[in-house]
């Protein structure tokens, strides 16, 4: 293995950098709030990211992956985001974060970090402003909001199931409901709603401007939905969630992998192209194959996760059968195949690869490796 740390002694020569070095590049997940702790609290932060970069140079990474480390409840690991331009007080201050990205950009290493555009905490202040501005207010218009079913309103909307069970409404003391794909805690923007793009962009010049190079998308195939009245309901089609989609129409379902996202991501390249280097992003969009090369397209995101790599047996065959089909569908679509071995969704692959044959992972995990 190339030693990163000697090669990086003195800065990088980054005047003329290389605008497609994210098509080659290993990156590296950290999670912030485990991965180190400077000030000895018993909480990771993100000091204790900047002491360890060295080490990351060491292991020959070309980035580092932030999961989210914006000020958060922690109803979903920080993916409940409050505020999406700061740092949590907890894990530090912007000035830390700034120094840390300087320091990554001193060793040669890319920072790229988590954006969570679905949707936002419910402590966020634009979700406080809409409980108390009630319906059909402005501010309700930022989420999604509708009346119940039922003669008093009393039932859901729609049959729409949230990710982590149960119906994906919750209602308010005002008798109206509101969508939240994930948990309660985590209410979906309305991304018909043309101040939710406005905030966003604004936040994607606001990590750029302090040198972010690129961006992680999470739940990328969900911002759009169908929300025309009267709001359809999915079914019983024997499965839910994004099981859901090879058993539909391409671009059907109410509310996963909706067409009308990518207008969304081309308007989003249009500000990565506006730096130098342009800032990359990818995907992570839990769809079908041949769908998810829509989102890795050059004038989109150019890159999304391949879930089927992550996904595929310790087998000779299969792996060489899913990375043809995943390098011909990137091909078909212009972008980069990603080779994806773990993330914080998944039982990390030095586990997973290395229990016996037909071992249900995740009552391995939930067990603590005694299933």
């Amino acid at each position: 293995m190339t030693d990163r740390t000697a090669a990086h002694d003195s800065p990088p020569d980054l005047s003329s950098p290389d605008p497609d070095w994210w098509r080659q590049a290993v990156v590296y997940q950290v999670y912030p709030r485990s991965f180190a702790d400077a000030d000895g609290d018993g909480l990771g932060d993100v000091r204790g990211v900047t002491r360890r970069l060295t080490h990351l140079a060491g292991l020959g990474v070309d980035a580092v992956w932030l999961s989210p480390f914006y000020p958060s409840e922690l109803a979903d690991g920080g993916y409940d985001v409050a505020d999406y331009r700061d740092v949590d007080p907890r894990l530090g201050t912007l000035d830390d974060f700034d120094a840390m990205v300087a320091e990554a950009h001193r060793l040669g290493l890319k920072v790229i970090v988590d954006i969570v555009p679905n949707h936002s905490s419910h402590r966020h202040r634009w979700f406080q402003e809409a409980l108390a501005a009630g319906p059909g207010s402005a501010a309700r218009a930022r989420y999604v909001f509708r009346d119940g079913r039922g003669a008093h309103g009393e039932l859901p909307p729609t049959d729409w199931r949230s990710v982590f069970g149960g119906s994906a409404w919750t209602r308010v003391p005002d008798g109206q409901w509101y969508l939240h794909l994930f948990a309660p805690e985590q209410p979906d923007f309305d991304w018909r709603n043309e101040e939710v793009r406005a905030d966003f962009r604004t936040t994607l010049r606001f990590w750029s401007d302090r040198g972010v190079d690129g961006f992680r998308v999470d739940v990328a195939h969900a911002l759009v939905k169908d929300l025309d009245e009267p709001l359809r309901d999915v079914g019983d089609i024997g499965v839910t969630g994004e099981d859901a989609l090879p058993h539909l129409p391409p671009g059907s379902h109410p509310y996963w992998d909706r067409d009308d996202v990518h207008e969304i991501y081309r308007d989003w390249r249009k500000i990565f192209d506006a730096y130098s280097p342009p800032r990359t992003a990818v995907a992570e969009a839990w769809v079908p194959d041949a769908r998810r090369a829509l989102y890795a397209r050059p004038d989109e995101l150019g890159q999304a996760f391949n879930f089927e790599y992550l996904q595929a047996g310790w087998d000779a065959g299969e792996l060489r059968r899913t990375i043809a089909a995943s390098l011909a569908t990137a091909r078909a679509a212009g972008a980069s195949a990603t080779w994806v071995l773990s993330n914080h969704d998944v039982i990390r692959h030095a586990s997973r690869l290395m229990l016996p044959p037909g071992t249900d992972g995740d009552a391995w995990l939930l067990s603590g490796g005694r299933a």
